[in-house]
C-alpha cells in the first residue's frame, strides 16, 4: 500500500509536460492483437494500467517489448486463451480484449473487467454490437464467452455515445465481412487515435470524430506505427493546479482543442491563462467567479475533469455547481473535501453545490478512485498544513509521473510505503 503526503501552500513554477493520453493508450495495446504483423506505439505512459495491458498481452503469448515510452508488439503467435478475473479485473480497460480477439479469432473469453468504483458502467452496448456482427453471447456469472462463425457488416446505433463501446465495435469490425456503420458513435479525440492506428495497420475506417463511423471489413492488417495523443485530461488537471498555485506555470504538450470545454470555465471564473502553440501559460488568481459545470460526452465537459475541477470551485466567489451526466457515482471525493474545510452539499444525486471561498486544511483523506484522487491532491496542494491521501494506486494507473512532476514545480509532495 501506498499513501501521498502533501505540504500545502507552495507555489508552482516551470514547465509540465504531458504525457501520452491514458484513454487512448489502454485501447491502442489491446487493438494491435488485430494485426498480422508487429507494431510500434510510442508515446506510452508509463502507469500501472499498461503494466496490466502488457501483463494480459504475455498472458496470451505475445512479445512485448517497452523501451522508454515505446512499446512494441508482435502478438502473431498469441494463443487465444481465457483471460483469468484476476488479471482482467485489474482494468476497466481490459474489456478491449473482447473486441480485439473476436475480431481476430471470432471468439473471446473474458471475466467482467474491473477499475474505479465510479458507477455501473454496464457492457450491454458493447455486447449488443457484438451480437449485430453475429456474434452469440455466453454469460456465466461474470465471465463472458463470446463467438462468431462469421462477423458480418451491420448498422448499429448506439443507444448513448458510449467510448468504449465505441472502439470495441471499431475492433471487432475491422476484419469482418462487409460494412459496418456505427451510429450516434462517440466523438472522443482517443477514439480518432485509435482509428488512427487501424488505418496505419491497412483498416479502413472513415468518419472517426464524428457521430457516424463507416468500417469497411479487410482481410490482413499489416505492419505499423502510431503515437499516443497527448493525454487531455493531465493535462486539464495540471492547468486546474495552475489555476490555484501557478506562479507563470508552463503546462506543454497540450491540443487546446481537446479541452476548449474546460478553458471555456476556466476562462469565465477569471483565471489568467495564456496559449502559445501547444503551450498554456497560467497563474493563480484572485476573486474567481463561480461557475455551474454539467458533464457530457465530447465535446462537452469531461466527467473525469469535474472531481478535479471541484478543488477550484472551493476557492470561487459564491456557488458553484456540478451536473454529472455520466456516471451516478462520482461524488465520492466531496465528503474528504468537506472534511478538509470545503462547503459542498449533495442537491440531489447528480448535482453538488460549492460554496466559496473556504479555506482548507490538511488531513488525511482517501483516494475512492482515479479522478478522486487527483481532486485530492490538488486539495492537499493548497491546504494548510500536511494532507495524507490513502489508496494512491488509483492515482498512479493514471498518471505519469506525477509526483516528480509535481515536485519539479515547486510541489512538496512525497509518495510513501504504508506497512
Amino acid at each position: 500500500m501506498k499513501q501521498i503526503v502533501i505540504e500545502g501552500g507552495h507555489p508552482l513554477k516551470g514547465t509540465i509536460t504531458v504525457s501520452g493520453a491514458k484513454n487512448s493508450a489502454v485501447a491502442l495495446v489491446p487493438a494491435s492483437l488485430l494485426c498480422d504483423e508487429d507494431v510500434m506505439i510510442d508515446n506510452v505512459p508509463d502507469i500501472s494500467d499498461i503494466d496490466a495491458l502488457e501483463e494480459m498481452l504475455e498472458y496470451l503469448g505475445a512479445k512485448v517489448k517497452r523501451m522508454n515510452s515505446t512499446i512494441e508488439i508482435d502478438a502473431t503467435e498469441i494463443q487465444n486463451r481465457e483471460i483469468p478475473e484476476k488479471i482482467s479485473k485489474k482494468l476497466r480497460a481490459s474489456y478491449y480484449f473482447m473486441g480485439a480477439l473476436l475480431g481476430k479469432y471470432k471468439v473471446a473469453t473474458m471475466y467482467f473487467p474491473g477499475g474505479c468504483p465510479i458507477g455501473a458502467r454496464p457492457i450491454d452496448l458493447h455486447l449488443k454490437g457484438f451480437e449485430a456482427l453475429g456474434a452469440h453471447i455466453i454469460e456465466d456469472g461474470n465471465k463472458y464467452t463470446i463467438k462468431a462463425e462469421e462477423l458480418k457488416g451491420s448498422n448499429i446505433y448506439l443507444d448513448m455515445p458510449s467510448v468504449g463501446a465505441t472502439i470495441n465495435i471499431m475492433l471487432a469490425a475491422v476484419k469482418a465481412t462487409g460494412t459496418t456503420t456505427i451510429e450516434n458513435a462517440a466523438c472522443e479525440p482517443e477514439i480518432v487515435n485509435v482509428a488512427t492506428f487501424l488505418n496505419n495497420m491497412g483498416a479502413k475506417i472513415k468518419g472517426a470524430g464524428t457521430s457516424t463511423i463507416i468500417i469497411k471489413g479487410v482481410e490482413h492488417l499489416h505492419h505499423a506505427y502510431t503515437e499516443v495523443i497527448p493525454d487531455r485530461i493531465e493535462a486539464g488537471t495540471y492547468l486546474i493546479a495552475g489555476a490555484l498555485l501557478g506562479d507563470n506555470l508552463k503546462i506543454e504538450n497540450v491540443i487546446p482543442e481537446h479541452i476548449l470545454s474546460l478553458l471555456q470555465k476556466l476562462k469565465q471564473m477569471g483565471v489568467k491563462m495564456k496559449l502559445e502553440g501547444d503551450t498554456i501559460t497560467i497563474r493563480n488568481s484572485d476573486c474567481l467567479k463561480p461557475v455551474h459545470i454539467t458533464t457530457g460526452v465530447f465535446p462537452g465537459f469531461p466527467t473525469d475533469l469535474q472531481q478535479p475541477l471541484t478543488t477550484l470551485l472551493t476557492c470561487c466567489n459564491g456557488k458553484s455547481t456540478i451536473t454529472e451526466t455520466i456516471y451516478e457515482n462520482r461524488f465520492l471525493n466531496t465528503k474528504y473535501l468537506n472534511q478538509m474545510g470545503a462547503n459542498i452539499h449533495l442537491k440531489n444525486p447528480d448535482c453538488i453545490e460549492i460554496t466559496g471561498p473556504t479555506s482548507l486544511s490538511g488531513t488525511t483523506v482517501v483516494a475512492t478512485d482515479l479522478r478522486a484522487g487527483a481532486c485530492l491532491i490538488l486539495a492537499g496542494l493548497i491546504a494548510s498544513g500536511t494532507t495524507t491521501i490513502q489508496k494512491v494506486e488509483h492515482v498512479l494507473r493514471g498518471y505519469e509521473n506525477i509526483i516528480e512532476k509535481l515536485s519539479n514545480v515547486g510541489a512538496k509532495i512525497r509518495l510513501e510505503e504504508i506497512k
